[in-house]
C-alpha cells in the first residue's frame, strides 16, 4: 500500500518501521524534522517535509500525534491530498468527540476515518505487539488491517466512530487502579520490613498477578522510573476519561483520586517518569 505516516516519535517511528519492512511504500512526516530524517535513514522510508507531501496519493494515512488539536490540524491538511477511497487511521489517544468530528469531515470527502488508539507502549511498538481498539467503518478497517498487523498482535473493531477512543479510556481506567494498588503493595511490603523480591516471587503466580506486577514491581521497589509511559501522557489520558465520565454520568472515584496522585508526582519533578512512579510518591512520604 501507499501509506502516509505522521508522528515519528517513540511510538510512531517503530510502527512506521514495521510497515517499511513489510514492503509498503511509506512516506513519513514529523513535526521535528530531525526525527523524520533519522527514521528515513534507518529504515529507507521516504522523508517528507510537510503533512501534505506525506499524504499525497496515499491509500492509507496513519497518525500518531499528541492531542485533539494536532489531529484536527493534520487531518485538515491531509484530506485534499489523499487518494479517493483512502482511509485515515488515527492511533492518537484523543476524545471521542474529535473522532466523530473527523469521521464526519473525512466522510464528506470520500475518505474513511478510523479512531484506533493502541495499548502496549513503546515496547509493544518496537516488538510489533500492540493491541489496537478501533471505531468507525468496519469495511475500511478490514482493508487496513493487514498493514496494522505489521505492528500489532490484535486489531479489534469496537463499533461506530469514537468507540475506539472510549475503549482506550476503559483501558486507562483499569491501569490507573492497578498501578495504584501495585504502588501501595510495594510500599506496604517495604514498610513491613519484607524482602520486596521475595514478596514478588510469593504472590506473582496467584490472583494478584498482572502485567503491571510482572513488569513494574521490581523497578518500583528499587525506585527506577526513568522509562516507560510518562506521567504527563497518563494525566492527559485521564483528563479525557474524566471529561467523558462527566458527560455520560459514570462515577470514577478511584480514577479521579489517582489522577490527583499523578499531579503530586508531577510536582516532585516526575512528569516524564513511568506511570509506576506512583510508588515514588509513597516512598517520599516515608522519609
Amino acid at each position: 500500500m501507499k501509506i502516509g505516516f505522521v508522528g515519528l516519535g517513540v511510538m510512531g517511528a517503530p510502527m512506521a518501521r514495521h510497515l517499511v519492512a513489510a514492503g509498503h511504500e511509506v512516506s513519513g512526516y514529523n513535526r521535528s524534522p530531525a526525527k523524520a530524517e533519522a527514521w528515513s535513514a534507518a529504515t529507507g522510508g521516504r522523508y517528507c517535509a510537510t503533512v501534505s507531501d506525506a499524504a499525497e496519493g496515499a491509500d492509507l494515512f496513519i497518525l500518531c500525534v499528541g492531542n485533539d488539536d494536532d489531529v484536527r490540524r493534520v487531518v485538515a491538511e491531509a484530506l485534499p491530498h489523499l487518494a479517493r477511497g483512502a482511509a485515515i487511521v488515527d492511533h492518537t489517544t484523543t476524545s471521542a468527540r474529535v473522532a466523530r468530528d473527523m469521521s464526519a469531515l473525512a466522510g464528506r470527502q470520500g475518505v474513511a476515518f478510523i479512531d484506533a488508539p493502541v495499548s502496549g507502549g513503546q515496547a509493544g511498538a518496537e516488538n510489533g505487539q500492540l493491541s489496537v481498539m478501533a471505531g468507525g467503518d468496519a469495511a475500511a478497517l478490514e482493508r487496513a488491517t493487514a498493514a496494522l498487523k505489521t505492528y500489532s498482535k490484535a486489531v479489534k473493531h469496537m463499533g461506530p466512530s469514537g468507540s475506539g477512543q472510549l475503549t482506550k479510556m476503559v483501558n486507562q481506567i483499569a491501569i490507573a487502579g492497578v498501578v495504584q494498588g501495585l504502588a501501595e503493595a510495594v510500599h506496604f511490603a517495604q514498610s513491613a520490613g519484607l524482602d520486596a523480591e521475595a514478596v514478588y516471587d510469593a504472590i506473582s503466580k496467584g490472583a494478584a498477578q498482572s502485567w503491571q506486577m510482572d513488569n513494574r514491581w521490581k523497578t518500583a521497589a528499587t525506585g527506577e522510573f526513568d522509562f516507560g509511559f510518562a506521567v504527563d501522557w497518563m494525566r492527559k489520558d485521564l483528563g479525557l476519561v474524566l471529561d467523558e465520565a462527566r458527560a455520560n454520568g459514570s462515577h470514577l472515584a478511584v480514577t479521579a483520586l489517582v489522577d490527583q496522585f499523578y499531579s503530586e508526582v508531577q510536582g516532585m519533578g516526575g512528569s516524564r517518569w513511568d506511570t509506576s512512579s506512583l510508588a515514588a510518591r509513597l516512598q517520599d512520604r516515608r522519609k
